[in-house]
Formats: C-alpha cells, structure tokens, sequence
C-alpha cells in the first residue's frame, strides 16, 4: 500500500509532459492521431532531385564571386593596386571567407600575386596580369554590346505592368543582365528619347505602345517556332508549351505525365501581353495566372548573360511584373524548367534548358571571358606550360623517363631570355627601390 501512495506522490510532483504513452500488448488498441505531411516550400526544396553538374557549376562561381570582391575592396584602396595581406585578413567577415585569407590567396597564384614590399618588408597582394587582362577585357566587350544591354532593358520594361523598373532592381542583377556599372549615365541618361526617369530611382519606357514588333517576341517563342517546323509538332501541341528537361534520377510518380500534358497545352496570358487580369473564378484561372508567372521568368532569365539570377533578387520584380505569388515554391513546382542550387551562402536560379551539362548551350561573348576567369581560378597551384607544345612536353618527359639529357636550341633559347628577363627585373627593382625611397624621404 506504501508503494502505491509513493508511485501516486512521484507523479503528481513530476510535470505530465514528461510522460510519454509506451504502447504495448496492454494498450495496442489506443489510437494513434496521424497527421498529414506539410507540403511547403522548404520541403520542397530539401526533397528535390538534386543536378550535381550545377552544383559543381554553382561552387565555382561562388568563388569568382569572392575574387571580384577583392578587388573591388583592393580597387578602393588609394595607396595603389596592391594591399598588405595584414589589411586583407580584416575583411573576412565582409567577403564571407571561413578560411584565412594567406591560405586563399596562395590557393589562387594564377589571380594573386603575393610579393614583400622592397621598403617596408611586408607581404603584399595585388592582381596578376592575367587576371587584370580578362577584367578589362570583360568591360571592352560589356561597352561593345551597348545596344544589346538598350535592348534587355527595353524588354524588362515592356514586361512591367505599368512600364516602369526601380533601378535598384537592375543594380542588383546588373552583372546577371551584363550591364556596366555605370549603366544609369552610359544607359539610360545617354539614350533619353528611349528612357524617362520619372523619379531618382525609377525609369520608364517611353512610347511603350510604339516598340518594334521583334521585341516583343520572347524566347520560348523562338523554341515553339522550331518545334513546330523541325520536329512537325502540331500547333496545338506547341503553341503554349514550355521545354522540359528533368534532372538524372528524377523519379515521375502515376498520373504526372499526364498533368504535365495538360499543363502544356493550358493557354496564358503571355509575357509581352497586354490583357485582362486572371478571374479565379474561372475554369484554370489560377493556373493560367501561374503558367504567366513561369513564363515571365523564363523570359527574365533568357535575358541573363549565364541564364541564372539569385532567388532573393526575384523579389524585386514582384511588384512591377505582376505576379504577387510565391516565386520559390512556383519554382520548385516546375523542375524540368527551373532548378535551384543551395551551394554556398545563396540560391541561385538556373534555367535548365540553357545549360548542356555546366555549360551554356549557347554561349555570348560576356559568358567566354568569364569562362576564361574561372579556367584560370580553377587551375590553382597548377603550372600551365603555355611556352611548349604538347608534342615537346611528350617528348621531353619521354626523354626524361629514359634518362636522356634534353639539349636543343629552343630550351637554350628560352633560357637566354629568362636571364635576360632577370637582369631586367633587378635593374627594374633597384629602380623601383629608389623611387620607394624618395617617396619615403620626402614624407
């Protein structure tokens, strides 16, 4: 009896949520509440079929992102274009490196060149020719295609419901949309009979309803007329579909084919349609309102250099495009158009049917030198032999396995230069020493 006053005290003092109903051969008939499966964006996004060439593509341009941002903070520096590596290793925090930043500039020599100061005896940093070449090389070619970037700015405008873009949208995507970084002087202050800026921060498209006909003609329409002639699709078939291209291992689930068929022949208002907004009330009216969403995301990210954008950049487009929805769960319902990469600290949006593997099926001359930056970040400590051919590399390392002496004019030559080159430079630091010492005297 004591026992059972004691197990009755235990209990009232113990709080109730501590005790957990263990089901047994006494209590199986108790019912177990179940509940259904929440279906949210963030499951979404963690269940999805993952396209490991993306990713792979993703994390190299994550890296190129924290090369850029270098330099942009060595750029601000007045003292010169090299910075002491002490200063460098405060702005981990602002670049997001999680690494010391000596290691990360000597994983990179190809894009760093670390050398100690001839006065002050400290190491320092700057960027290599090379790297400097494909920068400038980048801003020729972003100066060149003006007027394509007068062209993807016209058809971002025509796609706004009231013809009109906040500029700090476009500042945000502008190297996504290869734009220059003074695009509101060079753009839209230089071409004023085609833009209007109503206020500090917002442009507008002027004569909206008198634009050429072959803008308002977006990709995917371009895709449909191929199908349409190559592959003898009928137009019903054709008019209103989408490509689709589902990543490795996708599974496809009883009764998906056939929604994705119905999907593909639903009709919506296209994205350089001027119509009457969607009634949910109507037979599809949310899918159609929907399907005009994808479209005009696909048109967005069709007017991209590399085809892809940030998430948490759509945001800003909401307003002024018109689709006040959900963007990241629309897109994670549309895999075979659309796929997310979570690598790194963002999620960047890439369109599928752009990319064959991790490159662009068709590349523009923005995208080849930013291909040729990451080559050359990618090399690492790599050494390139950009002085001898292949077939002298074999044979030289041919020879060398034999255990035969290479001897020929064309070592010897290159030899010569090199000492050549090394007497020039001592006379060129011995110089340099001098002026650091003016510099230093007269301070």
């Amino acid at each position: 009896m004591t026992r059972v006053l004691q197990r009755l005290m235990y209990k009232t003092q113990v709080p109730s949520h501590c005790f957990q109903l263990q089901f047994g051969p006494f209590n199986s008939t108790t019912q177990r509440r179940w509940k259904k499966p929440v279906v949210t964006a963030q499951t979404r996004l963690e269940d999805r079929t993952r396209d490991l060439k993306l990713d792979y593509l993703m994390t190299n341009f994550r890296k190129i992102s924290l090369i850029l941002i270098l330099r942009d903070l060595m750029c601000a520096r007045r003292r010169g274009p090299f910075v002491s590596v002490q200063i460098m290793s405060r702005w981990n925090n602002i670049v997001g490196l999680n690494v010391p930043i000596g290691g990360f500039l000597r994983k990179y020599p190809h894009v760093f060149d670390v050398f100690t100061h001839p006065i002050k005896r400290n190491i320092c940093c700057k960027l290599t020719s090379k790297m400097t070449m494909l920068l400038q090389e980048e801003s020729n070619v972003i100066r060149d295609m003006e007027l394509d970037n007068v062209r993807r700015i016209k058809k971002l405008l025509m796609i706004s419901v009231t013809g009109t873009l906040h500029i700090h949208a476009l500042r945000l995507i502008r190297r996504e949309l290869g734009l220059p970084e003074d695009f509101r002087e060079s753009i839209l202050a230089k071409y004023s009979s085609e833009f209007e800026l109503v206020d500090l921060e917002i442009v507008k498209l002027i004569n909206r309803d008198g634009v050429d006909e072959g803008l308002k003609v977006a990709e995917v329409e371009k895709w449909r007329e191929r199908e349409y002639r190559e592959k003898w699709l009928s137009e019903f078939e054709t008019k209103y579909a989408f490509p689709i291209n589902f990543p490795t291992g996708f599974k496809i689930i009883a009764g998906f084919k056939g929604k994705l068929k119905d999907w593909q022949r639903l009709p919506y208002v296209k994205p350089y349609e001027r119509k009457e907004v969607f009634r949910a009330s109507t037979c599809g009216g949310i899918e159609q309102f929907e399907k005009r969403a994808v479209g005009i995301l696909h048109e967005l990210l069709s007017l991209t250099v590399e085809k892809m954008v940030e998430v948490e950049r759509l945001a800003h487009f909401r307003r002024d495009f018109g689709i006040p929805v959900n963007l990241r769960e629309l897109i994670l319902k549309h895999p075979g158009i659309f796929y997310i990469s979570t690598r790194g600290s963002t999620q960047m949006l890439f369109l599928r049917e752009a990319y064959r593997k991790d490159y662009l099926v068709s590349p523009n001359p923005v995208y080849v030198v930013r291909r040729k930056m990451l080559d050359l970040i990618l090399l690492g400590c790599r050494s390139t032999r950009e002085l001898d051919s292949p077939r002298q590399v074999k044979e030289s390392v041919g020879d060398q396995n034999r255990g035969a002496v290479v001897e020929s004019d064309f070592v010897t030559s290159i030899l010569e230069n090199l000492d050549d080159n090394n007497d020039g430079n001592k006379e060129n630091g011995e110089d340099t020493a001098a002026v650091y010492r003016e510099e230093a005297s007269a301070t």
